[in-house]
């Protein structure tokens, strides 16, 4: 494995990190025996950076990671957010980022995680209701008193970027980015780079459009995909094709899809270490052959030709998940 620097902090992490949403949140079936396994091959090859959140299943996710990394606790760097409130009834409860809810949230994570300290701290969201300054402000908090060491935000924009950057260091920004989402190209990427923030892609393989292996026609009614727009309908049969195209490229360059998508990130900077995210080994070991891909000047155009041919693309988002991404 290769290794990247977090923020302007002296941490190395590895080049690809673990997404863990998916292991028992939103996708197909949980399977808890592979998914341990999966955490303890992460261990075993060297990928020490590991994402999950308090609000994925609940607060089970967090439960799950916690059975490897408690034995592993010093070869690897958890992160984790809060903000969004508990499901009930499959229907989310809302948002609250507010410095009351982040002193509890984080003792609840801590405790789900059996460490004693959260190596980065995201706040899942900007909350409307709640000036950045304070949510940050409330996070600087939770550094001080030894709980947390590093924070973060999702889904921010630049301004609010630079207003929690004023309160305190942010190391992490996380977004999604990925070959088929490309919106923190224009200004994200440019402010990242300037404050010394890393970025941190979530989703860099489409959800999973970009392995080529994804049969749309057979997602659960419980999928999170199944209510994207990018996922279904016309949208769909474009991306079947882009998918496919895209896999004929990696076949041409020697490597698996998954492989060129993660690399294609990996290339647009130093900064920047994706979190692509599996329940199975397999995946994970695919996933990981990414950072041996080196893409030149002709893979870029070929990749970027492919897209003008399928643009049908989709939205990444219904409008009930637009709404959390922070537009101010």
């Amino acid at each position: 494995m290769q290794y990247r620097t977090l923020g302007n902090t002296n941490i190395r992490l590895s080049a690809i990190g673990l997404g863990c949403m998916s292991m028992n949140h939103a996708y197909g079936q949980p399977d808890d025996a592979e998914s341990i396994a999966t955490l303890e091959k992460a261990v075993e090859i060297g990928i020490n950076f590991w994402d999950t959140a308090d609000i994925y299943a609940n607060g089970a996710n967090e439960e799950l990671v916690s059975k490897v990394l408690q034995p592993n606790r010093q070869k690897i760097f958890i992160a984790t957010k809060f903000g969004f409130l508990a499901y009930a009834d499959a229907k989310m409860g809302g948002f609250d980022a507010s410095p009351a809810h982040a002193k509890k949230a984080v003792e609840a994570s801590l405790r789900r995680l059996k460490t004693d300290v959260i190596d980065l701290y995201y706040a899942h969201r900007i909350d409307p209701k709640i000036p950045v300054e304070e949510t940050v402000g409330a996070m600087a908090d939770l550094v001080k008193e030894g709980k947390v060491r590093y924070l973060g935000l999702s889904e921010a924009s630049p301004q609010s970027i630079r207003r929690a950057h004023a309160v305190h260091p942010i190391s992490a920004l996380q977004s999604e980015y990925s070959i088929l989402t490309r919106d923190v190209e224009k200004e994200i990427l440019p402010v990242c780079a300037e404050l010394h923030i890393t970025l941190v892609p979530f989703s860099p393989l489409a959800r999973g459009l970009m392995t080529n292996a994804l049969d749309l026609s057979q997602l659960g009614d419980s999928d999170f995909r199944k209510a994207l727009p990018r996922y279904h309908g016309e949208h769909a049969d474009n991306n079947r094709l882009l998918a496919a195209g895209f896999a004929a490229l990696a076949e041409a360059k020697g490597c698996t899809p998954a492989q060129l998508a993660i690399a294609w990130v990996l290339a647009k900077g130093d900064n920047i270490i994706p979190i692509p995210g599996t329940k199975r080994r397999k995946y994970l070991l695919d996933n990981a052959g990414a950072v041996n891909v080196t893409l030149g000047k002709d893979d870029f155009a070929a990749i970027d030709k492919l897209i003008r041919q399928y643009p049908n693309i989709g939205d990444r988002y219904n409008d009930a998940n637009k709404k959390f991404v922070d537009k101010n």
